[in-house]
């Protein structure tokens, strides 16, 4: 661990943080020596975090409260010093003296290092300077931290150490831990709103047998007790459709899927998903849906419809823009798919506009390769891209006056694609079909095709009412409302490469 927290250091520096670790040992032995071991303490019953503090010191001005945290610092003048101690809700200056400690507890503050654990009880006031202070009566040394803080407690400025040690990047990085509070209230507004329109969240299983609902390679595993393989699930849609037919009308979920991709700044293996479905509507209620959870997350969370991401503004005030994919395609690329009738002529537009295909590709898959070739990075404002091609849509209804369209739309901001959403095909028989098509791309080398799922063909077959369904990226989501430059940023714990010692 020791080893882990000094990669990179010069052997000077490091041989100097071997001594104050050592140092830091033996005031704990002392410590426990003398019976006064901190690790044996049970609790310590806090009254206040210090923001409370803050906000009400008007009230509370004159009056003891308790706090515990993390001494930040220390500045001995004496008889008097002090010292900074940061919980949850932020830092707080807290002073000491012998004359209120007493002389020997006073001692033993002398002896506490930053990053020790404290406890503090004490009149909260305000200093000649005008900080709101706490003035100790007792000063608990709660838990004793053996490791010094990394660059003098200023923050850990390697990105890589900040996401492999994030419980120092959130001691140091009090930005880093905003986020993270941030992250909580979004998840918590989401529930509020899908609450409020009557949607019920449910669980639904990780280890699934068909790994189905989205286009990407699953992570594999064997069952022992079992002796049956397994994959992590890629999506959460087959199951919630399921519940849908059982007659659970609205339903939402909020979980972990799993992905064997690559890794980037908006890709992780491991990411929060969340899907709803919701009977007796179709696309169009989910866009109704996703611009009034937009604008009401914002508005809780960050007081504002107006979300500003890497310096550019996006506003989610007014109405979101909805174009097809065809019309973005020929807006941005000049080239008119309803003009290109076969897979030839596909091919041809393709090889003039030097947008790469494999020989595997549909025409559908074609003008999606020019979609995210063309478009995409134009999409900045809310957008709906609506009816994508039937070839890359196995779960989507088709578009009545045109059958080689769906009705389907994938949300965009700032370039990203936010949420994919259906009019959710309910015919079993035309699921069937497009299943045994996907089977076809998966038996000429395609990874990432689905596969027939007969149970929940079974479940279609029951019945299912005419439902609209949306996935929502709830990562890139939190990226875009805290104005985080990459996925990890806002996942605790990314996925990250073994470090071998």
């Amino acid at each position: 661990m020791a080893e882990n927290i000094r990669q990179g250091q010069a052997p000077a520096e490091e041989e100097n943080v071997n001594d104050l670790i050592r140092v830091r040992r033996e005031k704990l032995k002392a410590l426990q020596d003398a019976g006064q071991d901190p690790f044996t303490i049970r609790r310590y019953d806090v009254t206040h975090h210090s923001n409370e503090i803050r906000d009400g010191f008007e009230e509370l001005e004159g009056k003891d409260v308790v706090i515990a945290g993390r001494l930040m610092s220390k500045r001995i003048m004496g008889k008097a010093s002090f010292a900074h101690v940061q919980d949850l809700g932020g830092t707080i200056q807290v002073y000491t003296s012998r004359d209120t400690l007493g002389e020997e507890s006073y001692a033993e503050f002398k002896k506490d290092d930053v990053g020790d654990i404290v406890g503090v009880k004490g009149e909260v006031f305000r200093t000649k300077t005008g900080e709101i202070s706490v003035r100790a009566s007792e000063f608990v040394l709660l838990s004793k931290s053996l490791q010094p803080l990394p660059e003098k407690f200023h923050g850990l400025t390697n990105v890589d150490q900040r996401y492999r040690q994030r419980y120092v990047d959130l001691i140091t990085n009090p930005d880093s831990r905003d986020v993270f509070v941030k992250r909580s209230k979004i998840i918590r507004a989401i529930r509020n709103f899908l609450d409020g329109q009557g949607f019920l969240e449910v669980e639904t299983p990780i280890l699934v047998t068909n790994a189905g609902g989205a286009a990407a390679r699953p992570f594999e595993t064997h069952h022992n007790a079992l002796d049956e393989d397994f994959k992590l699930r890629i999506s959460l849609e087959l199951y919630l459709k399921r519940l849908i037919v059982g007659g659970l009308e609205r339903v939402y979920e909020i979980g972990r899927v799993f992905r064997n991709e690559g890794i980037d700044t908006r890709h992780n293996p491991e990411f929060t998903l969340m899907e709803l479905y919701q009977a007796y509507t179709d696309y169009h209620g989910m866009m109704d849906l996703t611009e009034n959870m937009y604008r009401t997350v914002a508005k809780e969370v960050l007081g504002t419809t107006t979300i500003t991401y890497n310096g550019v503004e996006m506003d989610l005030s007014k109405p979101f823009s909805r174009i097809t994919m065809v019309d973005a395609v020929k807006q941005y690329s000049g080239v008119d798919w309803n003009e290109i009738h076969t897979l030839e002529e596909a091919r041809a537009a393709a090889k003039e506009h030097k947008v790469e295909f494999e020989e595997r590709h549909t025409k559908g898959d074609i003008l999606n390769l020019f979609f995210e070739t063309f478009v995409e990075e134009h999409l900045v404002q809310p957008t709906f891209i609506m009816d994508h091609p039937v070839e890359i849509s196995p779960l989507t209804k088709r578009k009545p006056e045109n059958p080689d369209y769906v009705e389907r739309f994938e949300f965009f901001m700032n370039g990203w694609e936010m949420a994919n959403a259906y009019s959710e095909l309910n015919d079993p028989i035309d699921q069937r079909a497009r299943f045994a098509a996907q089977d076809a791309m998966a038996a000429q080398g395609d990874e990432e095709a689905q596969h027939t799922d007969e149970d929940f063909l079974n479940a279609m077959e029951i019945g299912m009412p005419p439902t609209g369904g949306i996935g929502y990226g709830i990562d890139r989501m939190c990226m875009l409302l805290t104005d985080s430059a990459a996925i990890r940023d806002v996942l605790l714990f990314p996925t990250m490469k073994t470090v071998k010692e």
